[in-house]
C-alpha cells in the first residue's frame, strides 16, 4: 500500500510540475519577446521587465513548493525564493547605475539559481522529466559567468538576456513534455 500511495503522490507532483513548466515556459518566450523589442535601453518598460522575471520566478517557486512537498526540496524552493527576491530588489536598484550593473546582477542570479536549479532537479531525479532541468540549472552557471563578463566590456547587452530566457524556456517545455510521459507510465 506504501508503494501505491508514494506513486500516487510521484503521479500528483509530476502532473503539478507539468502544469507548472509549462506556464513557465509561456512566460520565459513573452518575457523574451518583449525584452527583446524593447531592451536596447533601460526605458521603463524593459525596467519593468527586468524586475518582473525574478518576481514571477518567486511565484513559480512558491507555487511549485506548495504542489510538490512529496519531492522534498524545500530547502532549495526557500533558498531560491530568498535569492529571486534579492535579485528584483538588487536591480531595481541595478537599473539606476545602468547596463553594466543589471549585467552583474543577473549574472549573479544566474549562477546562484542555476545552482540551486541543479540541486533540486538532482534531488527530484527519480520523479522523471529532470534530466532537462539539470542542463539549465548547469548553462545558467556558466550563462551567469558570461553576463558577469560582459558587463565590462563593450558588447554589454540587455537584449542578451532574451536568449537566456528562451533556453530556460525551452527547458522548461523539455520538462513539461518529459513528465507527460512519466505520468502516462504511472497512471
Amino acid at each position: 500500500m506504501s508503494t501505491t500511495v508514494e506513486s500516487a503522490s510521484a503521479v500528483a507532483t509530476a502532473r503539478a510540475l507539468r502544469k507548472l513548466y509549462f506556464v513557465r515556459f509561456g512566460f520565459a518566450i513573452v518575457w523574451a519577446a518583449l525584452l527583446f523589442v524593447v531592451g536596447g535601453s533601460l526605458g521603463p518598460v524593459a525596467i519593468g521587465l527586468l524586475v518582473l522575471y525574478p518576481l514571477f520566478d518567486v511565484a513559480a517557486a512558491v507555487t511549485d513548493l506548495r504542489s510538490s512537498k512529496a519531492a522534498r526540496p524545500t530547502v532549495g524552493l526557500y533558498f531560491n525564493m530568498a535569492l529571486s527576491l534579492a535579485t528584483a530588489i538588487g536591480l531595481g536598484v541595478a537599473v539606476t547605475s545602468g547596463i553594466p550593473a543589471v549585467l552583474r546582477v543577473w549574472g549573479v542570479w544566474a549562477i546562484t539559481a542555476g545552482l540551486v536549479q541543479l540541486i533540486v532537479a538532482i534531488r527530484r531525479y527519480r520523479l522523471g522529466g529532470q534530466w532537462a532541468m539539470i542542463l539549465s540549472g548547469g548553462i545558467s552557471v556558466f550563462a551567469g559567468t558570461g553576463f558577469f563578463m560582459m558587463a565590462g566590456g563593450p558588447n554589454a547587452a540587455l537584449t542578451s538576456l532574451a536568449g537566456y530566457a528562451t533556453l530556460g524556456g525551452i527547458f522548461f517545455l523539455v520538462s513539461a513534455l518529459r513528465l507527460g510521459r512519466v505520468i502516462k507510465k504511472e497512471s
